[in-house]
Formats: C-alpha cells, sequence, structure tokens
C-alpha cells in the first residue's frame, strides 16, 4: 500500500495533463498486444506438439497388428489437436490483425489466448499420451513442451481472468 505516496509527475502514467484514469487505457492496450503475444506461443507449442505426435505416431511399430486399437485412438487425438491448432491460430490471426489496424481488442486478444493457451496445454497433454512413457523422457521434445505449456495458462492473465474480461466487455459492447 502506497498511501500518501507523490511520485513526480513524469512518472505518471499517460501523463499529469491526461488526468485521472487515462493511464489504465494505455496500460490495457499494453496487456492486449501481451495477450496476443502469449495466444501466438500458445499456437507454437501446440503446433510443435502435435508434429512431434504426428511424427511419432507414424515411427511406432505395434507387432501386434497394423492398425491395433491404439493406432485408432492416436488418429482421433490427432485430429482434435490439429482442430486445436487451427482454430487457436484464427483467432490469433484475428486479434493481430485488429491490434494492427489500431482496432479495440480486448475480446479478441482475451479470446485468443484464452483459446491458444488451453489449446496449448491440450495439445501437449495429448502428444504426451501418444508418446506414453517415453514422453517423461527428456530424450524427447515433448517432456520439456509438457513442462513449458502451463506457463501459458498463466500469463497476461489466467484463463480464469480471461472469461472474466471477455464476459464483461462483451456485455458492455453489445449493451441493450
Amino acid at each position: 500500500m502506497f498511501d500518501g505516496y507523490k511520485t513526480p509527475a513524469d512518472s505518471i502514467l499517460g501523463g499529469e495533463e491526461a488526468g485521472l484514469n487515462k493511464g489504465f487505457p494505455q496500460m490495457m492496450d499494453a496487456l492486449e498486444l501481451g495477450r496476443v503475444n502469449v495466444a501466438a506461443r500458445g499456437v507454437g507449442l501446440a503446433q510443435r506438439a502435435l508434429e512431434l505426435a504426428l511424427k511419432y505416431s507414424q515411427e511406432r511399430k505395434d507387432l501386434r497388428q497394423k492398425r491395433s486399437p491404439s493406432t485408432r485412438r492416436s488418429s482421433f487425438k490427432l485430429a482434435d489437436m490439429a482442430t486445436q491448432v487451427d482454430a487457436a491460430r484464427l483467432l490469433v490471426y484475428r486479434a493481430a490483425r485488429m491490434k494492427d489496424s489500431g482496432e479495440r481488442s480486448d475480446i479478441e486478444a482475451g479470446m485468443a489466448k484464452l483459446f491458444a493457451s488451453e489449446a496449448g496445454r491440450f495439445c501437449a497433454e495429448e502428444c504426451l499420451r501418444i508418446h506414453g512413457g517415453y514422453g517423461y523422457s527428456k530424450e524427447y521434445e515433448i517432456e520439456r513442451i509438457y513442462r513449458d505449456a502451463p506457463l501459458l495458462l498463466i500469463g497476461e492473465g489466467t484463463s480464469e481472468i480471461q472469461r472474466m474480461v471477455i464476459g464483461r466487455k462483451l456485455l458492455q459492447r453489445h449493451k441493450l
């Protein structure tokens, strides 16, 4: 708590002449950009997990039969992973395009961050499952990806915070 603290005018976010509550929109603008960046990292992580899962699924040999139940399960996982990657990428593109054009993108950046970070976690977990016990070995790249994925859920606001912000902003944007 900084009760009674005085700061120089040049240290005030938005500047002293901007008046009360002018720094908050500047801070939120920076958060939008940060959320788009975290979302893009989520897409990259999810994409790499998908690539590793595809490669491992094709290299793995099942001695019992060519199309085992585990192979079918893997194909379902791969389908879900690819769908998550593409959907997350499209959300990131939209939020980034809006940000680049100078439009407000608080909802879109939040949606991209929420979905892409969750997609990154999902794809990392599914890739680990496809690798089985080998996924925990440092010899396989998925081990590091699996450790990194949860960080995306926290950076620039947790998933719960994103849901709260998105919901609040949707109500403001679509006020009756």
